[in-house]
């Protein structure tokens, strides 16, 4: 089974760029999706309904704003849209499916602002996120998203640089310990230990042909799901959004 998790920075525009030929051809078994930024009418029918698919959105109470889409060929046995918290289920940033033997969670995590006007709000969003993993740690847990933080020194294309800027502050990297300390697993690291690995590049300076970028979009899951993983990627050759796609084979 591949899933794969993309931030599309705006479905349109995507669409626009070639994502409904990517997506045709790909054929993920589960496709997750961040920053939609548009309601289910303004989407193409063939996105809202896709064949073979199917498919669940979350739209921001905000026009064009956020959002977060699944599309999956087994239906879930059951849907969740809310962390319970009021501000952040309002912008439309997670969607939870429920199968047999998992559940997967799909997130779009604040960014925290480039002045760290948001940050607080960030934090307080792994808080509550960290209490909902924790009251589901005994469940089979596949989590994935745009998690806005880069974890290590590794990866970031010029850590020193950002030491103390958004997304990459020690308070935000200590909430990728703590996820990772609920016995969740990055996919990633498990396959690949090297630097220059990147999920998002600044659309400044050529940062994305330079290969100066960040990795902040993850796969987590459960430590005991481990042993069924048969690879982790990172799709960087895939353009249309200033993210890349991610995923993993399980």
């Amino acid at each position: 089974m591949e899933i794969i998790s993309w931030n599309v920075n705006g479905i349109r525009a995507a669409v626009k760029k070639g994502f409904l030929e990517w997506f045709q051809k790909t054929k993920p078994n589960i496709l997750c999706l961040q920053e939609v930024r548009a309601e289910q009418d303004q989407i193409p029918v063939n996105l809202v309904r896709p064949h073979g698919y199917y498919a669940y959105f979350n739209a921001a109470h905000k026009k064009g704003y956020s959002g977060v889409a699944v599309y999956t060929k087994e239906k879930p046995m059951k849907v969740e849209y809310k962390l319970e918290m009021e501000r952040f289920d309002q912008e439309g940033r997670m969607i939870s499916l429920e199968y047999q033997n998992f559940t997967l969670i799909n997130l779009y995590l604040p960014n925290g602002g480039r002045n760290k006007e948001n940050l607080d709000y960030k934090l307080k969003v792994y808080q509550h996120l960290l209490g909902y993993l924790k009251e589901n740690k005994n469940k089979s847990i596949i989590l994935t998203g745009d998690f806005n933080i880069a974890h290590q020194e590794i990866d970031l294309a010029r850590p020193k640089q950002n030491y103390n800027n958004t997304m990459f502050t020690p308070k935000e990297r200590e909430q990728i310990d703590k996820i990772i300390n609920i016995n969740l697993v990055d996919t990633f690291r498990v396959f690949n230990k090297k630097g220059g690995n990147y999920t998002w590049w600044s659309n400044f300076a050529n940062a994305r042909n330079r290969n100066l970028g960040w990795r902040i979009d993850y796969v987590f899951i459960s430590q005991k799901l481990t042993s069924n993983i048969k690879k982790a990627f990172i799709l960087p050759e895939v353009k249309g959004s200033d993210h890349c796609p991610i995923g993993i084979e399980i």
